[in-house]
């Protein structure tokens, strides 16, 4: 037996735990982050018992960052984001400096100090990518516009975040903390001219190289055919910028993978490294939220539970409130609103990151820190309640209160179609929901038939281009009887519902054929048991994802062999 396992037994015991406590998190309808967590506290030196090596758990939690980041740069899309950033730009921006608002005044309330004040209130201010991602999925409306608008919101809030952890150390010393570095640290602007102008090199770099050499590398590794090659490369890019960055150039490790995984995106095997790399982005994302709970003293649930209540309240209450303001403002239907707030009323892993970094420069009293383990632990378990009182509160504002469906209604040119749509198109039409890759190609064989069609779209954006390009388009949430009559649905041919929201879909038909009884109804979904519930339902001919894409191939592998004719077998 050798001397020294420490390692071995911290990744033990924090792996063979947070499995425990992940699984009986996940039976009992919350996310298994809250187990992980838990798993921490337990093997934390504030419970008693085992304590495992703080050191060590520190290092594997730089790890867990490190890949945490460069899966967050794997999914960043630079086109995502644009398609949303009318919104997702000035609205994470004004919720980020709302929220940040919110904590620095509560901070200061309780005597603590600017820089305390300041990385407290950051720290509430961001939501956890995780999080969000996985209550998407569960939910499947990742791809829907809400999806998307959520999704580029906690993108922008991750670059104001990453951009908060390379200014914050230069600044420590002006804001009460330890400044880092030693000599020449006196001269502010200096430390922080010459901090930014690494950053720059290091991202100048990476935009000018990193975009030409991570593709070309990871296809040389990939024409070897070996798999464990093509991972170790992928892990290897992560972990190597992620450290050479920091000792070249001081940047965090975090801002190093980020970079490192929106590099490797620029590949054509970009969906591959995502997919070989995930169980270990996974095993360490895991040990990263194990190390964070060994750092919570759950005393202060005890010592400070009105504390812990105003921070519960300005993640879950402030900061929603704020994105569904924000949301209605720019004219975006109650349910994008509801559902952007609901995907921010939690905080996570760059809570942690920043939190970590206050103590570490003396910023953040040991206190704070607890208190924003607290209120994330306390979010996310009940983020999944959030999610599911979206509709019943959606339901409840829209008929018992006015002014929910003033905001939805007042003033918004796009809401209604212009009067200059020639009825001929409002006769017999296709009424298309979503304009999305689906509904974009739908819409484009339809133009090319001259088949008159109507699109109703969530995206703003969307239907503005649509309008400049002479397509009648109108905007809102096609499940609001409202949008559908805009769109005569009454006279149309038929009702395409291309969006891969299916949890309206039922909604949409119900008042589809209220106002137009014999309209058929055509509609997507990916899930094959959702597929069969809408056959028995005789909701619409459903298209299923998968079968398509199967039948499609099957013909062609047929036709290219010889076989003609119609095989009834497809």
């Amino acid at each position: 037996m050798p001397h020294e396992i420490n390692l071995i037994t911290t990744i033990a015991a924090g792996l063979g735990l947070a499995m425990i406590l992940g699984y009986i998190s996940a039976r009992l309808k919350m996310p298994p982050l809250i187990g992980y967590l838990l798993a921490g506290i337990v093997i934390g030196p504030a419970t008693p018992g085992f304590v495992a090596d703080i050191e060590l758990a520190s290092q594997l939690a730089e790890l867990g960052v490190m890949l945490l980041m460069f899966g967050v740069g794997l999914h960043f899309s630079l086109d995502d984001l644009l398609a949303v950033r009318r919104i997702a730009i000035p609205g994470a921006i004004v919720q980020i400096a709302v929220a940040t608002a919110l904590g620095m005044v509560t901070a200061h309330f309780w005597g603590w100090n600017l820089g305390a004040a300041l990385v407290f209130g950051l720290a509430l201010s961001v939501a956890s990518t995780v999080v969000l991602l996985r209550a998407l999925e569960a939910r499947g409306v990742l791809e829907s516009v809400n999806g998307r608008i959520a999704v580029g919101w906690l993108i922008v809030e991750d670059l104001v975040m990453v951009l908060a952890l390379v200014l914050l150390p230069p600044l420590a010393g002006l804001l009460g903390g330890t400044p880092d570095g030693a000599p020449g640290s006196g001269n502010l602007w200096t430390t922080l001219g010459f901090t930014l102008a690494k950053v720059a090199a290091f991202v100048a770099l990476m935009l000018v190289v990193g975009r030409r050499v991570f593709p070309r590398v990871l296809w040389l590794v990939a024409r070897t055919g070996s798999r464990e090659l093509f991972t170790l490369c992928v892990i290897a890019a992560a972990v190597g910028v992620a450290y050479g960055s920091a000792m070249l150039f001081d940047v965090s490790f975090a801002l190093g993978a980020f970079f490192a995984g929106m590099m490797m995106r620029e590949s054509e095997f970009s969906h591959r490294a995502a997919d070989e790399s995930l169980p270990l982005r996974d095993a360490f994302s895991v040990l990263f939220f194990v190390s964070v709970g060994m750092l919570f003293d759950p005393m202060v649930l005890v010592e400070e539970p009105l504390k812990v209540v105003a921070v519960v309240a300005i993640i879950m209450i402030g900061k929603t409130l704020a994105a569904v303001a924000l949301v209605l403002a720019f004219r975006y239907p109650l349910n994008t609103a509801l559902t952007v707030g609901a995907s921010l009323a939690q905080i996570g892993e760059f809570s942690f990151i920043l939190a970590g970094l206050g103590v570490a420069l003396g910023l953040l009293p040991l206190e704070g820190q607890s208190l924003i383990l607290a209120g994330a632990l306390i979010s996310i378990a009940l983020n999944s309640l959030i999610f599911a009182a979206i509709e019943p509160v959606q339901t409840w504002a829209r008929a018992r209160s006015s002014l929910a469906r003033k905001l939805e209604q007042k003033a918004d040119p796009l809401a209604e179609l212009p009067m200059s749509v020639d009825q001929s198109h409002l006769t017999g039409q296709v009424v298309l929901v979503g304009y999305g890759r689906v509904g974009r190609r739908i819409a484009e064989a339809l133009t090319a038939r001259h088949i008159p069609y109507v699109v109703a779209e969530q995206n703003r954006e969307l239907v503005e281009k649509l309008r400049a390009r002479g397509i009648p388009a109108v905007s809102g949430d096609a499940s609001d009887p409202a949008v559908l009559i805009q769109a005569h649905i009454a006279r149309a041919g038929m009702l395409v519902i291309a969006t891969p929201d299916t949890f309206h879909v039922r909604k949409m038909v119900e008042i589809a054929r209220t106002l137009n009884p014999t309209i058929e109804t055509v509609l997507r979904t990916h899930n094959e048991e959702e597929a069969q519930l809408l056959h028995k339902e005789n909701v619409g001919k459903v298209f299923l994802g998968e079968h398509e894409l199967a039948l499609g191939m099957t013909r062609h592998v047929l036709t290219r062999m010889g076989v003609t004719g119609k095989d009834e077998s497809l």
